[in-house]
């Protein structure tokens, strides 16, 4: 293509709107110059590549941005709710929750990433939420653990979450009542629970919050106001970390 030729499409690309009016032209000024881009495009097919980055570089930016605003609108709920098991260190500077299923696979790969993480930097709060989207075997077990917290504390959930969270089993009545006999829990009172109000009301929550945010899949992560949608690695999460820290200083 020649100089003469590429001048004007490079203008008329470069010109703001306003500056450029295709109604103006005649039906063979408007040929010709479409012509002349078509052959720029042909021969610069990298400017396409170029508008296709720049383009999703903005989209990316403003799913970042909203995410950031969801998690500050829905901060309350994300990080000082009653219900939630609470781990790592209660007291850290930095909280990181996690939206999970039990017979979620990538929620298991992630299970030891989170274990590492926290075992690495122990100045991170650790929030679950419960999040039964996988069938009614994932609900089962979601009202177990709920039930089990409710009526036997904090550790007691810490075991039950960990050992579903390795479990690769069929989740069923009575592979829950190995569970409870294996931990030496009341089971009568953790079944009588997982129907109440109270283990339903943890659940609605949970999940009106997820709809809130826009979560659609586990796992899911809320670190600081910057939200993971999916697998993430316990390095990864490290960065994410130490930027939260960094912009706080």
């Amino acid at each position: 293509m020649t100089i003469r030729l590429a001048l004007p499409v490079c203008l008329a690309l470069a010109a703001p709107a306003q500056a450029f009016d295709m109604d103006a032209m005649t039906p063979e000024e408007r040929a010709a110059f479409q012509a002349e881009v078509r052959t720029y495009l042909l021969e610069n097919p990298e400017v396409i590549r170029d508008a296709i980055g720049v383009l999703q570089l903005r989209e990316r930016q403003a799913e970042i941005l909203r995410d950031q605003q969801l998690a500050r609108a829905n901060a309350d709920a994300l990080f000082n709710d009653a219900h939630s098991f609470v781990g790592g260190n209660p007291d850290g500077d930095i909280t990181i929750v996690e939206f999970m299923d039990y017979r979620c696979g990538y929620c298991k790969r992630a299970f030891p990433e989170v274990e590492a993480l926290l075992g690495e930097d122990t100045n991170i709060r650790f929030v679950v939420k419960e999040l039964p989207i996988l069938g009614e075997p994932s609900l089962l077990a979601s009202r177990y653990a709920v039930a089990t917290k409710i009526v036997a504390g904090d550790a007691a959930y810490k075991d039950i979450h960990d050992t579903l969270m390795e479990f690769d089993g069929e989740i069923t009545p009575a592979a829950l009542t190995r569970l409870s006999e294996a931990f030496v829990l009341d089971h009568a009172a953790i079944t009588a629970a997982m129907d109440s109000d109270e283990v339903t009301d943890v659940l609605v929550q949970n999940r009106a919050l997820a709809d809130q945010l826009q979560i659609t899949g586990t796992p899911a992560f809320v670190v600081g106001d910057q939200m993971v949608r999916g697998f993430i690695p316990a390095d990864q999460m490290l960065l994410i970390v130490a930027d939260l820290r960094g912009q706080s200083e």
